[in-house]
Formats: C-alpha cells, sequence, structure tokens
C-alpha cells in the first residue's frame, strides 16, 4: 500500500511540473523513495546549463568529465574508464579502438543501436561536429584536447577517424592524450548543434552559455526538475542501452536526484538520516557511522582504507629558494623525517594506505600502476618516514650542521628556516603541514606553518615566479588512459616550468633532462617491458632527488552508501569488478544496474 502510495505522488509531481506548477509543487510533493536514488556531495548550488558543448554549466551530474571517468548518467562518451583495472571499455563505441602503426589515426566503430532520446540513430557525424563545434567556440574539449588532436573525423555513418597531431618530425604530439579523449569527451547531436548555432546567430560566448534545455541525450537519464533546491532526473525507459549488445536492460532507480545543501555539515546530517543514498563526501573517522552508531552506511572496503586512493596530496619544493635548489640532501632529510602515519591517522582517518603498504614512487595504489615499476630496483631508496636518525646523518655527511650553536642548521651562516604552507580551513591539509613543520624541528630545521585564504594561496602558488612559498601543497591528478604518464609530467616534465598561471603541474619548477628526455619518450613507447624500465628510471631520479614528495595518498571520490533503501553497491572482493565510482562515473556506472531495494 505504501509503495502506491509514493508512487502515485511521483506521478503527481511530473503532472505538476508538465503544468508548470514549478517548484512549489516540488517542495509539497516527493519522488517516491522506492524508485528514486539519491546522492550527495557534488552538486553545489543551482544548475546553469545543460549544455554539453558549454562551460560554467554547474551541473555536475549530467556534464562533469573527470580523468578517472565521465559522468555518463545523461551525456555518453565512447568509451568507460575502469580506474580498478586501467579497462576501456565500450559504451557508445562497437568494440576497441584501431590505432594505426605509427599511432597517428585512430579509427572507432559506434554501435548501430545506440540512439539519441529523440530516437534518431547516433552517428560518426555527431561526433565529428561535436569536436568542429569545440575547436570554433574553445571550449573545454578544445582546451583539453587541442594540442593533441588535429581533426576528428566521419569516415562514414558508423566510423570515427581520430587524427593525432604530429610535431615537426611527423611524430604525434601525444597519442595517450588521444586514449584520454576517447574515455573523456561527450558527444552532442549534429542536428541539435546546428539549431544552436543558428539560434545564437553563431556567436561563441552565446553558444557557451545557451541553457540548452531542448538537448537530445544518449544517456540512460534526462532533466526532470531543477532549482536553487534540488536537480532531478528521470529514466528514458527507451534508453538504447537496454539493448542486449550494452547493458541488456534500464538502470534500477527510475529517478535519481539531488538535493543542495547548504554546507557539509548539513550533507552530513542528511546521510546519516538516510535521505541520501550515495555521498561524495569526505567524513572523518567514517567507520564509527557503523561501528558506534549502527548506522546502515557502509564503503567500498569494510576496513581502512576504506576507497580506492588514485591521488596523493604533495608537499612541493620551491626551487626558487636557492637554498632548497642546490641542496638534495636537505630535501629528502625533510622528507624523511616526516610522521607520514600521523597524517594518515589524523589527517585522513586511516582513509588512506600507509606508505609502508605502499611504498612511495611517483605510482598511485592501485593494482595497475603499482605494476609499472620495479618496485626491487628502487626499494633502497624508499623511506615511510619518522626517520630522524637517517635524516640528521644525511645532512650531517652533507656538512648542513649547526654552526654557530644557536640549536638551528645553517648553509654558510644562513640560517635554515622555511614557511610549509596551504589553504586555510583546508584542515587535513593543515594537519598535514603542521607534521612537516614537527619533522622540521626533529632534524634541528626550522619550519613554520602559514595558512593564507584560498583567494591568495591559488595566485601565488601558480605563480612560477613566486618566493613566498617554501613548502606548499597541492595534488597531481589521479586516473586516465594517460596515466601515470601524466602524472609523471606533473612531478618532473620541463616543459611546465616556467609556466604562467600554472594549474598543470611542476608547481615547484625542477628541472631535470634525463628525467624530462624519458617523458618525451614514453608516449611513442608501446613496449610494456620498456616502459616498465622507463617509469622505474623516472621513479629512480625522483626518489633520489626528491623535488616533492607525497604526503598521504587520497581518494579522488569519496564512495560512502547508506543502504536504508538500496543495497547492492559495489564492495571490494564481489567480483564484479565495479570501481567504487560514485555509481555515475566511468565503469562506475555499471552500479546502476545491480541495485536492489533493501529487503527485495
Amino acid at each position: 500500500m505504501r509503495h502506491w502510495y509514493r508512487t502515485l505522488l511521483g506521478l503527481m509531481l511530473a503532472l505538476a511540473l508538465v503544468m508548470g506548477l514549478g517548484a512549489g509543487a516540488a517542495e509539497v510533493v516527493q519522488l517516491p523513495r522506492e524508485e528514486t536514488l539519491y546522492f550527495g556531495g557534488q552538486q553545489w548550488g543551482t544548475v546553469a546549463t545543460w549544455n554539453p558543448v558549454g562551460t560554467n554549466q554547474n551541473n555536475a551530474m549530467a556534464t562533469t568529465s573527470n580523468g578517472w571517468g565521465a559522468r555518463t548518467v545523461m551525456f555518453e562518451t565512447l568509451y568507460m574508464y575502469n580506474f580498478l583495472d586501467g579497462a576501456m571499455l565500450p559504451l557508445l563505441a562497437d568494440g576497441d579502438p584501431v590505432v594505426s602503426e605509427d599511432l597517428i589515426t585512430t579509427t572507432v566503430k559506434i554501435k548501430p543501436v545506440a540512439k539519441w532520446s529523440d530516437d534518431t540513430q547516433v552517428t560518426a557525424h555527431d561526433f565529428e561536429a561535436t569536436w568542429n563545434i569545440g575547436i570554433e567556440i574553445n571550449n573545454g574539449t578544445a582546451t583539453n584536447y587541442g594540442g593533441y588532436i588535429d581533426k576528428v573525423v566521419a569516415e562514414d555513418d558508423l566510423t570515427v577517424v581520430i587524427t593525432a597531431k604530429v610535431d615537426a618530425d611527423g611524430q604525434p604530439v601525444n597519442p595517450l592524450k588521444v586514449k584520454d579523449y576517447l574515455i573523456g569527451a561527450f558527444v552532442a547531436q549534429k542536428a541539435w548543434l546546428e539549431t544552436l548555432k543558428e539560434r545564437n546567430n553563431n556567436d561563441a560566448t552565446a553558444i557557451l552559455n545557451d541553457a540548452a534545455e531542448d538537448v537530445p541525450f544518449t544517456g540512460p537519464y534526462g532533466k526532470f526538475f531543477s532549482d536553487d533546491q534540488k536537480v532531478l532526473f528521470v529514466r528514458n525507459d527507451n534508453y538504447w542501452g537496454q539493448d542486449e549488445s550494452m547493458w541488456g536492460k534500464l538502470p534500477v532507480p527510475k529517478y535519481i536526484g539531488h538535493n543542495i545543501f547548504a554546507d557539509n555539515s548539513a550533507m552530513e546530517v542528511a546521510f546519516k538520516a538516510g535521505e541520501i543514498d550515495v555521498n561524495q563526501q569526505f567524513l572523518p573517522n567514517i567507520q564509527k557511522l557503523w561501528e558506534d552508531e549502527g548506522l546502515p552506511i557502509s564503503t567500498y572496503m569494510q576496513d581502512a582504507p576504506y576507497g580506492i586512493c588514485l591521488t596523493m596530496p604533495t608537499a612541493w619544493y620551491n626551487m626558487n629558494n636557492p637554498l632548497l635548489k642546490e641542496h638534495t640532501a636537505l630535501r629528502k632529510a625533510i622528507a624523511m623525517a616526516v610522521d607520514y602515519d600521523a597524517i594518515i591517522e589524523n589527517a585522513m582517518t586511516n582513509q588512506s594506505p600507509s606508505f609502508k603498504d605502499v611504498p612511495r614512487s611517483l605510482m598511485n595504489p592501485t593494482v595497475g600502476e603499482q605494476a609499472m615499476y620495479d618496485k626491487d630496483a628502487v626499494k633502497d631508496l624508499q623511506w615511510a618516514g619518522v626517520d630522524y636518525d637517517g635524516a640528521n646523518k644525511l645532512l650531517d655527511e652533507a656538512g648542513i650542521v649547526d654552526s654557530d650553536g644557536d640549536g638551528w642548521r645553517d648553509i654558510d651562516g644562513v640560517k635554515l628556516s622555511f614557511n610549509a604552507v596551504c589553504p586555510n580551513g583546508w584542515t587535513d591539509w593543515m594537519a598535514a603541514m603542521e607534521m612537516v613543520a614537527a619533522a622540521g624541528e626533529k632534524i634541528k630545521i626550522e619550519i613554520t606553518t602559514l595558512f593564507p585564504e584560498w583567494s591568495t594561496y591559488q595566485t601565488i602558488f601558480t605563480n612560477p615566479n613566486q618566493k613566498d612559498y617554501d613548502i606548499f601543497m597541492w595534488s597531481p591528478e589521479s586516473a586516465a588512459p594517460s596515466m601515470p604518464w601524466g602524472r609523471v609530467r606533473q612531478y618532473l616534465g620541463a616543459d611546465l616550468v616556467g609556466a604562467e598561471n600554472n594549474w598543470t603541474g611542476n608547481w615547484g619548477q625542477y628541472l631535470n633532462e634525463e628525467a624530462d628526455a624519458i617523458i618525451k619518450q614514453i608516449p611513442m613507447t608501446t613496449d610494456e617491458a620498456k616502459l616498465k624500465e622507463m617509469y622505474t628510471e623516472l621513479v629512480r631520479i625522483y626518489l633520489t632527488e626528491v623535488p616533492s614528495f607525497a604526503l598521504m595518498y587520497r581518494p579522488a571520490t569519496f564512495h560512502a552508501v547508506n543502504e536504508s533503501v538500496w543495497t547492492n553497491f559495489p564492495e571490494d572482493g564481489d567480483g564484479l569488478n565495479i570501481p567504487p565510482a560514485v555509481c555515475t562515473d566511468g565503469y562506475g556506472i555499471a552500479a546502476l544496474y545491480n541495485l536492489k531495494l533493501v529487503g527485495e
């Protein structure tokens, strides 16, 4: 009886919206809970647009594309990325991509059954038109991939040919970034794009900001309702993906939604109350929610670290400081002395593996990346922290001593005094920087913390000439088909040195010609054994030179679920190989097809 009543209420809401009763009706009538999956931690503020080729959409559930996988709830990509094993699984694509021997062209077939929400067929011409408009209006696709892809062409109705840009020697600029395009770029319908351009008089700014309320989509859900309180999606029951060549069925929830919360505290309260089913929010000591409070909340892993960590928040040494630039022993000694276990316990509340469990390198802790270097070859260079004796010995042997007896080491009479910096209010990072400062005291190096406001911090750490911050925090990228190459470039790439307004990488301005030469070779190398040799050598350089040091491992996405209403979410060891990607990102969307109502 209760289920019938809530279903009726859901139908009433749909009717109210169709009749134009709008937000007031949505506040009075709720969607049937047994048909709705609610998310948290992703949508902040009112949706701006539904435009797949626009910018500043502020539409997290519909238009987000991350390196670890695009969110294909409404708009879809050629492939889905699985960060658990690095696999690229076909979505709109029919089979694997075919890459030419010279790595210049990538050919992809389109599934013949793939349809738009208006029931017209998805074609290669849609991909060509989407690429072309991106270049014309310089949108996010152009920014992300325009430096690596020359053109996207429809060879026929169901064949897309992607041609890489080449350098002066006729070599593709970076084939790895073409792979990122395959899993990261949404497609828009060619016919709709023509309408979009016509109604905006081909004005790029107008096109980028068009609300796109009429946009066709290929994904399993489309817009149902949106205001400043919530955003709701409804399943397209004619979704092409129920074909046996794809999922073979529809996703289980009829609706998915996201209420817009004022802050993290309000969202945490809603999550505990079962008003959120899938939560992308860092909750300190999350295990207490089920161990102490007895709530039906769980994470991907039952025990710490509870999730899959994909990135490494890092302390970067500023090479504009001559003392840090010229003294490798100084850089390594500070890194050796830090208490990483305390950082993981206090800043991450153990939601990170330790550096004893996953020894430091340039790789994230996933199985796929960990297999890409020879651990035994660099074992003697790795450190796990709190090695005060080793750090002091290293400094003494380098002649970095306390020459004037004031209790602090100096170099040529200059006292070693540095600041450790991260944005104010980023509490887990602030706790990590306090640990870096505490390590300095143990080895007679003065390190004081500095916590500027974000508005100030972002303008300084991205300035290649800054001399204000000595040791400062920022995170490299997490997972993508181009990883770990992209992250290695962020740590060691010479092409990023001197870049203005630098959000891309190598924020410490470190230069190493040997490392840079290897980084340039990797995108053109397909032999796996050779790649492993190259990555191992880069790890050796990094651990020897220590231009920066990771402070912790951290999930790119926090994936926690409340099983008050829905159950059968992805779990470690369940044999399904679905990543904990909040049921929406990359191959993580496969979770929507396995959900069950509690008690079923």
